[in-house]
């Protein structure tokens, strides 16, 4: 329980660029009707003006940014609206401004999980597409992800359908800003991890999305390069960082990209060792054996 033996006080940051105010509505509504107390939520513009969001049970504050500043920056963003490192609650969602709490009560389940585990961390929700229930493999974050509906421990969690507990952010800090997009929640995760927080995937909390591929964004292929050269430069031990990004590029080439996609892979992969990657702070061989364990190594 936090101070007091009160139950989490829940905040929520929800992330846009102004191109989707239906689904804003539909999210605010969703987040209106969970069950227990009122969730404050703060919705980010990332580059865009935003509506004032009236005629809600709960706060709805907004933050409007002059320019798309990616999106773990537009997150920190948001977790500072909540005072520093997000202290005014103790337990931040963030969630997708496409999806949609379609049970009332997840944020009751999220109070229950943090208040009666005092190392969990962080939990990633299950992502469903809303019209066939169906979860997509990418979305289970761990290497054993044919059944979606087991729920477990895990090493990473999914940046759009989560909750984190602030105290999280107090110690490690928050989500990397230059990564702009990908892999930003692995950085914070395998940072958690390392202080000894524990991260949850619950296949119980559910986000409506609808299925998509990564792909879809122009920069992809090479973000996704780029920020994985950048994630083991920051945080693994050297004599894993060739190991974990050989791995990685052999996996690339086996998955046979076109052509522009490995041009675009290739040229990111080279960016994210060309230039600084911010603070390197190299996690200890036994939380590599704490990944070990959990299923996932941290050299794939």
């Amino acid at each position: 329980m936090s101070a007091g033996g009160k139950a989490p006080r829940l905040g929520a940051v929800v992330l846009t660029m102004g191109n989707r105010p239906d689904d804003v509505r539909a999210l605010l509504d969703s987040v209106a009707k969970q069950d227990g107390d009122p969730i404050e939520v703060v919705v980010v513009g990332n580059g865009s003006p935003l509506p004032e969001y009236t005629g809600y049970p709960m706060t709805v504050r907004t933050v409007e940014l002059p320019e798309n500043v990616g999106i773990p920056a537009g997150r920190n963003v948001g977790i500072e609206a909540f005072g520093p490192a997000g202290r005014d609650v103790d337990v931040l969602l963030f969630l997708d401004d496409d999806g949609l709490l379609p049970n009332t009560d997840t944020a009751e389940l999220c109070r229950q999980a943090f208040a009666a585990d005092p190392r969990l961390g962080i939990i990633s929700f299950r992502i469903a597409d809303p019209e066939t229930g169906t979860t997509q493999r990418r979305h289970v974050p761990r290497l054993r992800a044919s059944d979606p509906m087991r729920s477990s421990r895990v090493t990473t969690f999914l940046g759009g359908a989560n909750a984190v507990r602030t105290r999280v952010f107090a110690e490690v800090g928050g989500l990397p800003d230059d990564f702009f997009y990908a892999h930003e929640e692995t950085d914070l995760a395998w940072r958690a991890l390392n202080a000894g927080w524990m991260i949850d995937y619950r296949a119980d909390m559910v986000l409506h999305h609808p299925a998509t591929a990564p792909s879809r964004h122009a920069v992809y292929h090479r973000m996704v390069a780029r920020n994985r050269v950048w994630l083991a430069r920051r945080n693994l031990p050297a004599p894993l960082v060739p190991v974990y990004l050989g791995v990685w590029l052999l996996l690339t080439l086996a998955r046979r990209p076109s052509p522009a996609a490995l041009r675009a892979w290739l040229g990111g992969f080279k960016e994210g060792w060309s230039g600084p990657c911010g603070p390197r702070r190299p996690m200890k061989w036994r939380t590599v054996w704490r990944l070990t364990r959990l299923g996932r190594p941290p050299v794939i």
